[in-house]
């Protein structure tokens, strides 16, 4: 196996693990937010250095020299999948902690952040399936501990969130003490299933999600579930050795989760339960993706995991930004902040188009190969996921004309944004216009990534499925 330049891997989970002892300590609550700025900082620096040193070798897989030595290195390495998605996490960490505004930074744990991400980027690391159920495990612990710090309810949480350490642990030592014949079997696949679709919040196991949006601070429940470690789950545990048939399973359950949350959010009465059920929607896609099971489906679908990622992410942002001055936000009057934010109401079109695959959006790009991955497939899911699209967007425009216009907002106060915050939305605007523009490398990785693991189930891709060079 190739080796990474650097020990970029180690340093990109051991610097944010480090950063939040040390934040954990501070008891000026911004110090311990310019500490934590630093420490993000530091963290996407490795990502990135390791995306670089990864595209330079060229390989399948890399790991570091020190792994190499001990013969660890197939547990602990990147890959085509996990190139992009560590650089991806460590963007949204800090661009949410560049966000938080100083009236908020109390309520928020700079030092749980810290150590999310680093199980996070340790999860996106790893490859070895018992490394990914541990890690997997070890990242609902943080969201729990601030609802408890915040005196929330958290049985809802704490119900699913046990079930899902349970069924995954239980389901992987099925599959790992099992045969070829009985990894195929029902009952074997059954509990890594029932895992998967409650980390994903597929329906009905998603109240836990809407719960969490409900009670812990948005920030937290945004970093939580942007980077859909549900779905790296099922590529790391399920997809390579699944029979096809499970496969159908996820994708029936995730499209009928997208078409059931793409309703809800039509008729939500409260800002954070409409993006709550607009992300379900869109994330479930990610999973109707890996039912395809051809490289431009495939591709599709991982390239849809990024747009989402990245456009969910500075939606819900933007929520966030307007609840920091405005209190819980309800859908069921007219707020009219247009004139106030007239910036922000561009992001806010912007980041939630994205997210469906508006033209000119990376999210374009991606549901365009998945519609077209699935329709080849299976034509009705093809039909299915468009109509999902369409009601995310109608969605989205509805929640714009009832948040920025329909009256006119008097306030004494002055409510633009800060410059912070003028960052925040600037850099994530970037992201989502240039991949949009310009998406031929980050499709060209999905797609490598998309054939890899086809090969990993035995399946050939023919040349014609895969994305050639220019096209």
């Amino acid at each position: 196996m190739n080796e990474l330049y650097g020990p970029w891997l180690t340093l990109s989970a051991a610097v944010p693990l480090a950063g939040a002892f040390w934040c954990g300590r501070q008891t000026v609550p911004e110090r311990a937010r310019k500490w934590s700025l630093l420490f993000c900082g530091l963290t996407l620096a490795c990502t990135l250095l390791a995306w670089i040193d990864f595209v330079r070798l060229g390989s399948a897989q890399a790991t570091e020299a020190w792994l190499t030595s001990g013969g660890r290195g197939e547990g602990w390495a990147i890959d085509a999948l996990s190139a992009p998605l560590l650089p991806m996490a460590a963007v949204l960490y800090l661009l949410t902690s560049v966000a938080t505004l100083r009236t908020k930074i109390r309520r928020f744990s700079f030092g749980w952040t810290l150590a999310s991400e680093a199980i996070v980027v340790a999860t996106l690391c790893c490859k070895a399936p018992w490394g990914v159920v541990a890690l997997l495990a070890a990242g609902v612990v943080p969201p729990y501990l601030e609802l408890r710090a915040r005196r929330k309810p958290t049985t809802v949480y704490v119900v699913h969130m046990t079930a899902f350490v349970i069924t995954l642990v239980g389901g992987w030592a099925l599959v790992s003490l099992g045969d070829e014949q009985t990894v195929g079997a029902g009952w074997v696949a059954a509990p890594l299933l029932a895992a998967i679709f409650i980390r994903s919040g597929i329906a009905p196991f998603h109240c836990w999600m809407t719960d969490l949006f409900e009670h812990a601070s948005f920030g937290t429940a945004l970093l939580f579930v942007t980077p859909i470690t549900g779905a790296y789950a099922a590529v790391r545990l399920v997809l390579p050795t699944a029979p096809i048939w499970v496969l159908h399973g996820i994708g029936i359950m995730a499209l009928v989760s997208a078409l059931h949350a793409a309703g809800m959010a039509l008729v939500q009465h409260e800002a954070r339960r409409f993006f709550c059920y607009l992300f379900l929607s869109n994330s479930a896609l990610v999973l109707v993706g890996l039912d395809t099971a051809n490289a431009i489906g495939l591709t599709g679908g991982l390239c849809v995991w990024l747009s989402i990622g990245i456009a969910l992410a500075g939606f819900g942002l933007t929520l966030r930004t307007i609840e920091s001055r405005h209190g819980r936000l309800s859908l069921d009057r007219f707020h009219g902040i247009y004139e106030h934010k007239p910036l922000m109401a561009a992001f806010f079109l912007l980041t939630g188009l994205a997210s469906v695959g508006f033209p000119g959006t990376f999210g374009f790009v991606g549901n365009e190969l998945l519609v077209e991955g699935a329709v080849e497939t299976y034509p009705h899911i093809g039909i299915a996921v468009v109509v999902v699209a369409a009601l995310n967007g109608i969605a989205v425009v509805k929640a714009y004309f009832t948040l920025f216009t329909g009256t006119r907002l008097v306030s004494s106060v002055q409510l633009g944004l800060g410059p912070r915050e003028k960052t925040v939305v600037l850099a994530m605007a970037a992201l989502i216009v240039a991949g949009g523009i310009y998406p031929q490398p980050a499709v060209q990785s999905r797609n490598h990534a998309a054939i890899e693991l086809l090969r990993q189930r035995g399946r050939d891709v023919e040349p014609a499925l895969a994305v050639r060079p220019g096209e």
